[in-house]
């Protein structure tokens, strides 16, 4: 090799070697910026858990929850795993039997405590593997329920006082959940929940509910609105810009708001519908943005929905951090 071919020879191997230097580089420098540092700001304090045991049923305040992916979980008590049906399976909430609000479903000791005003207090099996399972209808889509069993029947269906027989379901963990994009596309296909209207946590803040008593005659209360998580310590809607967070061990993802409907006018103290308020005030100030309306169409917006990234322990008293990178 002459002195002519061996420079050449050294300069494509230079060539390489800088070229592969430099895609190093690149790809660590990539790297770097994928991998760059999480911020968190605290933005808030957990004032109180909510667990919704019977689905549009009574409330029950927890000091901790479990928060798994399909919901709040407070030892056997899970969110919206209790439903009631009509005979044909149909879902009935607060919508068309107001009342259902003053029901409490709690457990104790492998028991199934019924409690509603005027009324004795129902108990039963939690696990009745001998009942029969009922295919039933949420929104339109096919899940199913255990049914909960005749005594259960007679009792909603003395406590609704209508000329219809009620039944009571549970979702069980060995069946098929539904898949919340299969009525909201905002959320991620693998998705999954048992009868919540949509997704598996709500978070509203105090802040937020004081903003509407303002506005109100009367003033309201977290319960009318059903969420799972209430935010103290922030300003009001401070929760529509927290597209993740996280709480304790838990990490929360924001999916997008909580359209409401009729059922907001039912007073959780009372059981009674009014069919206006706060429905009325909420539009008037809680539109969605144009450009959302094939999202939202007509209804208000009025606390979060979240998907878990993370599972984990919540606890009142928690700070709440907004996740930025």
């Amino acid at each position: 090799m002459d002195l002519k071919e061996l420079w050449a020879h050294r300069r494509t191997a230079a060539l390489v070697v800088c070229g592969a230097g430099a895609a190093v580089l690149g790809l660590g420098l990539g790297y770097k910026l994928l991998r760059r540092p999480e911020t968190r700001v605290r933005v808030g304090v957990v004032s109180q858990l909510l667990v919704h045991p019977l689905k549009s049923g009574k409330a029950v305040s927890v000091a901790l929850a479990e928060c798994q992916k399909i919901g709040l979980k407070f030892g056997e008590l899970r969110d919206r795993h209790w439903l009631v049906v009509t005979e044909d399976g149909h879902m009935v909430t607060g919508r068309q039997q107001p009342r259902l609000v003053l029901v409490s479903l709690t457990c104790e000791g492998g028991q199934v405590c019924l409690n509603g005003p005027g009324m004795e207090e129902l108990k039963f099996p939690l696990t009745q593997p001998e009942n029969s399972v009922m295919d039933c209808r949420v929104f339109s889509t096919d899940i199913q329920g255990r049914d909960c069993g005749d005594e259960v029947s007679h009792w909603l269906t003395r406590y609704l006082g209508v000329e219809k027989t009620f039944r009571l379901v549970h979702f069980e963990p060995q069946m098929k959940a539904r898949r919340p994009a299969e009525k909201e596309p905002m959320f991620p296909k693998y998705e999954q929940v048992a009868y919540p209207d949509i997704g598996p946590v709500m978070l509203l803040s105090e802040a937020s509910v004081q903003d509407l008593s303002r506005k109100l005659d009367k003033d309201v209360t977290v319960e009318r609105f059903r969420p799972n998580i209430i935010i103290s310590d922030c300003e009001a809607f401070a929760e529509d810009s927290w597209e993740e967070i996280q709480i304790g061990s838990v990490r929360l993802q924001r999916v997008m708001s909580c359209g409401r409907c009729i059922f907001t006018t039912v007073d959780p103290e009372t059981g009674i519908i009014n069919r206006k308020e706060p429905l009325e005030t909420l539009k008037s100030y809680r539109m969605c943005d144009p450009s959302e309306k094939h999202i939202y169409q007509s209804a208000p917006l009025f606390g979060q929905l979240h998907t878990v990234k993370q599972t984990g322990i919540l606890q009142v008293g928690d700070v709440v951090y907004k996740i930025s990178r």
